[in-house]
């Protein structure tokens, strides 16, 4: 079985309020896409290993991640869209004959277990199609415009969907044509399977897989990022 996973890193990050787009800052000395990337090799079930990143940043992708931190590999740079989905839908563009499974991972979340993906892609073999995602801690208030609550949703139904997120080739394309054909718009690719009718499975995930987005954010990584190396010393 041949599986890719496409890492979309092409987004702009304005809430980061960067001079530098938030994927080649430093977290615990290396790019947050670095972490990104090393977590997708761990995971040790990826053929094709795609990386979509904005357009005219493909040299500092080189420069900045490539050569100094995975010298000898070879990923597959392909040039981002407008939306997410557009930058996605490239990534689809160059996916080897043979892959099977494809597993879309936010290249701002370098914290993904290893464990992760391959649970995911244990789920998504088993059910077609399966998402990272953990329980939602706080009540949920569905509001109007006008900031008027509406509804108040069971929280024991509600989930802070993450990634990776992994499905079978043919649905996931199939989801995507679709998706154009009828103008969907989307934030993240379940939703596509969804409206075409697919199903989604959960795989229970991680609180700290999170998806670095401000500064904060990427405060919290970086204690992350140290107690796990503490805790590994401590198991040596």
């Amino acid at each position: 079985m041949s599986v890719a996973v496409i890492i979309a890193a092409a987004g702009q990050g304005r809430r980061m309020k960067s001079a530098v787009n938030k994927q080649y800052l430093h977290l615990h000395g290396r790019p947050i896409i670095a972490h990104t990337l090393s977590a997708c090799i761990a995971a040790a079930c990826f053929t094709q290993i795609i990386v979509v990143v904005a357009p005219g940043e493909e040299e500092i992708f080189r420069r900045e991640v490539v050569f100094p931190w995975f010298p000898t590999y070879k990923f597959f740079l392909v040039s981002g869209g407008k939306e997410r989905q557009d930058s996605v839908q490239n990534g689809l563009a160059v996916l080897a004959d043979n892959i099977e499974y494809v597993c879309i991972h936010d290249g701002a979340r370098p914290l993904a277990e290893a464990a992760l993906f391959r649970h995911c892609l244990a789920a998504a073999q088993a059910e077609g199609g399966a998402i990272a995602a953990v329980p939602v801690k706080d009540t949920i208030k569905i509001a109007d415009p006008h900031g008027q609550v509406l509804e108040t949703p069971p929280r024991h139904k509600l989930w802070a969907v993450q990634t990776p997120q992994i499905f079978r080739r043919d649905w996931l394309e199939l989801a995507y044509q679709r998706a154009y054909q009828e103008g969907i718009q989307a934030t993240d690719d379940a939703a596509l399977l969804e409206a075409a009718g697919y199903p989604v499975h959960i795989v229970t995930a991680d609180y700290e897989n999170i998806k670095i987005t401000t500064p904060e954010d990427l405060l919290l990584a970086e204690a992350i990022v140290r107690r796990r190396q503490d805790e590994d010393r401590h198991r040596l």
